[in-house]
């Protein structure tokens, strides 16, 4: 998909699609009770939308989710929220786009939810990425893409205009994407970044996170738990 329109990086939204709390992280069972792939779940989310804040670069923050209690830690955290309906995430995500591009976002960049190591610098990096594409290719569309540590997923995909393709998050999401962008005729960067690549899906990822770091980001998580919890017994306290 092409808009015919040119790249402009001035107004950047950042949109961070996320699945359900109860049935996210599945294949973590191995490691993690439900409680503790919760509380990960959650501290990752404040993590991500903290780094993004500190990172001051974007002009807008959308969280895209069919989780209404992901989507309140999300607006506590300071995020635009979406509630999406039904489909999948490639359809959430593209309900999402639109709704930055109808706020005035000229380029989007998707990240998921799952980074506990990511840091401003890794977005800037990627962001330097995609200043170059756009100089180099005199204002042409472009696709700047951070690739998954396994080098077939995305763990950051940043378009503009925003709709310059279609998101294809997925198995062999990589790949999926460097096409359409081809086809598309943008200019395309591929960054590989430590920080953004790293996300966590299975056993092993938690052993490489290390305690430490797991127990920082399980600590994240329970303090917006509890947070939430206050906030709704506040509110059952106050209805008539």
């Amino acid at each position: 998909m092409t808009s015919g329109r040119d790249a402009d990086l001035s107004r950047l939204h950042v949109v961070v699609p996320l699945r359900t709390l109860e049935g996210g992280k599945t294949r973590l069972g191995a490691a993690l009770d439900a409680e503790e792939r919760e509380e990960l779940i959650v501290g990752m989310l404040r993590h991500v939308l903290g780094v993004v804040h500190a990172w001051g670069r974007a002009a807008g923050v959308l969280v895209v989710s069919p989780d209404p209690a992901l989507l309140r830690i999300a607006a506590a955290a300071g995020a635009a929220t979406l509630a999406q309906r039904n489909g999948t995430l490639n359809d959430g995500l593209r309900v999402a786009i639109r709704d930055a591009t109808a706020s005035g976002a000229t380029a989007v960049l998707i990240i998921p939810a799952d980074l506990p190591l990511v840091e401003p610098r890794a977005l800037e990096r990627l962001c330097d990425a995609a200043d170059a594409a756009l100089a180099a290719g005199r204002g042409r569309p472009l696709v700047a893409i951070a690739p998954a540590d396994a080098r077939t997923g995305t763990n950051g995909l940043l378009l503009s205009p925003p709709d310059v393709i279609e998101p294809a998050f997925g198995p062999d999401s990589l790949r999926a994407h460097l096409e359409a962008a081809r086809a598309a005729g943008a200019s395309v960067q591929v960054v590989t970044e430590d920080l953004l690549g790293f996300d966590l899906d299975t056993p092993g990822d938690v052993e490489r996170l290390g305690p430490a770091r797991l127990a920082e980001l399980q600590a994240m998580g329970a303090a917006a738990d509890a947070v939430g919890a206050a906030a709704d017994a506040t509110g059952a306290g106050s209805a008539p």
